[in-house]
């Protein structure tokens, strides 16, 4: 029916049963251990090097930006300290993304979603809200206890409170992300005068705004519903992965124990070692239960194994009741064998070998790379003019990317076409044809030529003859590069 009830034919009414589930608030508890120690360190390393590594200073010279880490968009550049990248190398790039795919797939195969649980972004800027809410609101009991209460001058101050370290933290990490595609301190002196550009007070609303939206308002729905990672990373799993799980053997039955009822009497009930506290379910960020089994929304993040752990410290019970353990490991134990993780196993080695292959491919390649390039258009109309002397002429726009940091000279010569001569349009001095031309590119640049090719007309023996563009670096022989390309002539 269109407002989403089901009839019952035999009791001859109409119930209402809704087609979703409510989303239902989730209230993180604070805990301490061994997994939430790791969480602390790897997101205050992180958050340090997003917010400091705009404010690098890396000196390459005249007209060059100083800033280390930088996608300038002006020049176009990808700046990273010693390294650029220019917009035609994109598949360095490329390159680096597959190896991030490839290592995010070892990550997974080797235990779960460790990387949803401790480096994501998402993850990481989840946890800093928390935190504030947790600094003006209380923990997971008293945060619940005030939403239920009325409004209260005291509530809307603890409300307003929260909201504005939100927003103070989203209007720095919108910062943060700006920083990275302009220079930081003027970015940052531009803000605080609002002498900004329309393009960058807009960029930085959006950021700042999409950060207090996802890490203050749909947190663990963006991992749940929105990445797609959790539907995607079953492929990656196999039975020794290592992934957070509830040792079911050990733990059921469950159920509540009284302070009077001993051990013994627990288990001649048939109880297991979980007292079902339920602290596991209040320190998950996702708010889901690791005992019902695993799940594909689980984040791997360890904080339900330290919560359990606590309890059976407390208990005076051994740990590891929920653990990092793999699913080969449970089946072997419950037989009475021992078990020993495999580390090296198929799908390991096909990750690695494929990060080590392109990763290494990568490298080498960007250690040779020319400190020139050229490309060279040949003009379609006319194919070719001739001359009131006869010659053959034919038309190119040239290119000489020039990717060092000072003004550079070349020589222009053309190979495998007989008493071919050179016309540089565009450079000073002498513009009249030779076997040579020496142009020249400003640093960090491309300079833009038309070059006219000029042959006789008894070397034109074809209506298309192969030709090459050869350009050399009058500082330094060895800086060259060739283009090949065509001339067009009258069909014999």
């Amino acid at each position: 029916m269109p407002d989403g009830s089901i009839v019952q034919p035999e009791a001859g009414q109409t119930a209402k049963i809704p087609l979703f589930e409510t989303h239902r608030k989730v209230h993180p508890k604070a805990v301490k251990g061994l997994y939430r120690r790791l969480k602390t360190i790897t997101f205050s390393v992180l958050l340090a090097l997003f917010f400091i590594a705009p404010w690098i200073r890396w000196e390459r010279g005249p007209d060059a930006p100083a800033q280390a880490v930088l996608f300038d968009m002006t020049t176009p550049r990808f700046f990273l300290f010693w390294i650029e990248i220019w917009p035609q190398e994109i598949y360095y790039l490329t390159g680096i993304l597959i190896v991030a795919a490839l290592g995010l797939f070892l990550a997974t195969a080797l235990a779960g979603r460790v990387w949803c649980g401790f480096t994501c972004p998402h993850t990481v800027w989840t946890d800093l809200f928390v935190w504030i809410e947790r600094v003006f609101e209380g923990d997971r009991a008293e945060r619940i206890r005030m939403d239920k209460q009325p409004w209260t001058a005291r509530k809307i101050l603890r409300k307003t409170g929260k909201h504005a370290g939100w927003i103070g933290l989203s209007l720095v990490t919108g910062f943060g992300f700006l920083a990275y595609f302009t220079d930081a301190p003027t970015l940052l002196g531009d803000l605080l005068t609002f002498n900004a550009s329309y393009e960058a007070a807009s960029f930085f609303a959006i950021f700042a705004g999409m950060t207090y939206i996802m890490a203050g308002w749909t947190r663990e729905q963006m991992c749940m519903y929105m990445c797609p990672w959790p539907r995607i990373q079953s492929a990656m799993l196999d039975e020794h992965s290592l992934v957070v799980t509830y040792q079911a053997a050990r733990g059921d039955n469950r159920g509540p124990k009284r302070k009077s009822q001993s051990w013994d009497e627990r288990r001649t009930q048939g109880f297991g070692d979980c007292i079902d506290c339920g602290q596991c379910v209040q320190v998950c960020p996702i708010g889901i239960d690791v005992r019902t089994g695993e799940q594909a929304d689980c984040i791997n993040c360890g904080l339900c194994v330290d919560a359990c752990d606590s309890i059976m410290i407390q208990q005076g019970l051994p740990t590891r009741l929920i653990a990092f353990d793999s699913l080969a490991a449970q089946e072997t134990r419950a037989t009475g064998k021992s078990y020993e993780w495999r580390l090296v196993r198929p799908r390991v080695i096909v990750y690695a070998l494929l990060m080590l292959v392109i990763g290494g491919a990568m490298a080498w390649s960007f250690a040779l790379r020319p400190s020139l390039n050229i490309t060279v258009l040949r003009d379609r109309a006319p194919l070719f003019v001739t001359l009131s002397d006869g010659t053959i002429r034919n038309a190119y726009t040239f290119k000489v990317a020039n990717k060092t940091r000072q003004n550079r000279a070349y020589t222009l010569s053309v190979a495998g076409l007989a008493g071919a001569d050179i016309k540089v349009i565009g450079e000073a001095g002498d513009e009249t044809a030779a076997h040579t031309a020496t142009i020249s590119a400003s640093p960090d640049s491309v300079a833009t030529y038309r070059v006219y090719v000029t042959a006789p007309r008894a070397a034109v023996t074809a209506a298309s003859l192969p030709m090459s563009f050869e350009l050399v670096d009058t500082a330094n022989s060895s800086a060259r590069d060739s283009h090949a390309s065509v001339f067009m002539g009258p069909a014999n």
